[in-house]
């Protein structure tokens, strides 16, 4: 109560039936409640915040910050109390309760205040106290837990995102970023926010948790916020922050794996296949592509993705392991994405990148061993025998011919391999070996093939077992000079005027074995042999006669070769 005022200023809770104590001297003082941990005690020259009840003897109330719906805030020790209420109050804690029994020369004396407390009376005052500051009180912020590694902390004009809890220094609740579900997002240093929440947030690194206590003076001060502030009141933040950034920020790269070889790095229209896990700065998952099991794929540098993602997959490596931190600018921005990605949010994406290329890309060709005297190479149509191993750029094993028993055979030029694959072969001596690097649009492309994945560059190691000299395309068999005269009658052995099968064969093999021919290679001349006589029996009765026996050149005049 200030004295003199007759206006009740004091902050109590009602102590009845403490009993006759006599004449009193002093004022008495019981500590009904004493909190755990006091982290302060009220000093003369302090501002104190408490409520109380205060009563007569009797237990008649005379006054209550209580029935009032508001607590009683005052300075101690400065005369701007009564006498007895200003002792009693010294050296309370926070949340502490007290008693106090205040004799009349230390309450309201012989006067009393009239209509409401008479002469010479004891008063009993039950307090409890909610608030102490001092004009010279600095914020105080108390780090409860901060990240291993915190390469950058926030600076004024810095746009940061955090939860919090806000309490009175009592405890009592008043705000709650967790009951609303999102983050609070605002800028620091630019007046939005109280200025000690502002000085309390500079310095922190993503992910730190801090308590601030911020006295009224760097609050909401006289005027309190609403009905959940109360005026001079002192607050309590417990902060997460969960990330931030500055507007002018730009894409931050983390080389965390750059493999020894890097022969070339990805620009600009390059189609890169990498995966990824994309990560909030808190370490909240959002989104992988491991969780798919695929890779994602993307020309970069054209807008397919994320302008932070444009910029930050610039210049890898394939094989290289690389974080990229993106801020919302160049990310979603202030809408976010979806349910997993908010509004501002800076995103972390850690990228490991399987292969690129570009759609000019020819196969790429490294000679690893080639034999002396190498005079003889693979030509178009030629018929070839190799061994291979076909792996992503990765190191992830695809195929290999060893697995089987014997080499792979494929007539170059037949369409019978991937074009890559079949570029790769040509001019090859018999013993050289290769790597070829075979981009997709030359191997598998965009859909991929069984064990292959979509647009995947892949890696073959061939060896060139054998090789033999083809014949042009759609010919099974070319004379190394000019056809025998009277073709027919040389093939018909028995001279019946027809050719079956077995006469067919039996000249055919005898012309090769003569070198005056060669059969168009394969693993399997007896098919091909078949194959020769099924176009010469064009009416499939088994027999070829004179009127049925062609020359490709009397079918095709501009080919050069003759052949059956």
């Amino acid at each position: 109560m200030a004295a003199g005022s007759r206006v009740l200023v004091l902050s109590l809770l009602g102590a009845l039936g403490l009993g006759d104590p006599g004449p009193l001297e002093d004022v008495v003082i019981e500590r009904y409640y004493i909190p755990r941990v006091c982290v302060r005690e009220a000093q003369m020259g302090d501002f104190v915040r408490y409520h109380y009840n205060g009563t007569f003897k009797d237990g008649k109330k005379f006054d209550s910050s209580y029935d009032r719906g508001a607590t009683v805030a005052g300075v101690v020790g400065v005369g701007r109390l009564i006498t007895g209420m200003d002792r009693g109050l010294q050296g309370m804690c926070i949340n502490e309760r007290r008693h106090l029994i205040v004799p009349p020369h230390l309450g309201y004396g012989s006067i009393g205040v009239a209509g409401l407390i008479p002469p010479d009376a004891t008063l009993y005052f039950d307090v409890v106290m909610l608030d102490i500051w001092n004009k010279e009180d600095k914020l105080q912020i108390t780090t409860l837990s901060k990240p291993e590694h915190c390469n950058r902390t926030v600076e004024n004009s810095d746009f940061v995102r955090y939860h919090y809890n806000g309490t009175l220094l009592d405890g009592t609740p008043f705000d709650s970023s967790y009951s609303k579900d999102s983050t609070y997002d605002t800028y620091v240093g630019t007046g939005w926010l109280i200025k000690g929440m502002e000085q309390g947030l500079l310095g922190m690194c993503a992910g730190e948790k801090r308590s601030i206590i911020i006295p009224p003076f760097l609050a909401y001060g006289e005027k309190g916020y609403g009905t959940v502030i109360p005026p001079q009141a002192s607050l309590v933040f417990s902060v997460l922050l969960v990330d931030f950034h500055n507007p002018k920020d730009g894409v931050s790269l983390e080389h965390l794996e750059v493999p020894a070889s890097c022969k070339r790095r990805a620009v600009t229209g390059d189609f890169v296949r990498y995966h990824y896990n994309g990560t909030l700065m808190d370490g909240t998952l959002f989104d992988s592509s491991y969780s798919r099991n695929q890779t994602y794929n993307t020309y970069i540098g054209k807008g397919y993705i994320i302008p932070g993602m444009d910029q930050g997959l610039q210049g890898v490596c394939i094989g290289e392991r690389r974080r990229v931190v993106v801020p919302p600018h160049l990310a979603y921005g202030e809408n976010g994405a979806g349910e997993k990605i908010p509004g501002s949010a800076v995103l972390i994406f850690d990228v490991h990148v399987i292969d690129f290329h570009n759609p000019a890309d020819q196969v790429e060709i490294e000679t690893v061993h080639r034999p002396e005297g190498c005079n003889v190479t693979t030509r178009h149509r030629d018929f070839v025998r190799y061994h291979y191993n076909c792996s992503l750029l990765d190191g992830t094993r695809l195929f290999s011919s060893h697995d089987y028993e014997k080499p792979q055979e494929v007539t170059l030029g037949a369409n019978k391999v991937i074009e890559g694959l079949n570029s790769g072969l040509l001019d090859m001596c018999a013993g050289e070996r290769r790597v070829l690097i075979v981009p997709p649009h030359l191997g598998h492309g965009e859909s991929g093939a069984r064990g292959v994945p979509g647009s995947a560059v892949l890696r073959f190691e061939v060896e060139l077992i054998s090789m033999e000299e083809g014949v042009p395309e759609g010919y099974l068999f070319i004379w190394h000079g000019d056809p025998p005269e009277n073709l027919f009658e040389q093939m018909d052995l028995n001279g019946d005027g027809q050719i079956p099968a077995e006469e067919f064969s039996a000249f055919i093999k005898a012309q090769v074995a003569e070198g005056k021919g060669r059969l168009m290679p394969s693993s399997d001349p007896e098919r091909v042999i078949a194959d020769m006589f099924g176009n010469q029996d064009r009416n499939q009765d088994g027999r070829i006669t004179a009127e049925e026996l062609k020359l490709k050149s009397d079918e095709d005049r501009e080919k050069v070769h003759e052949e059956l």
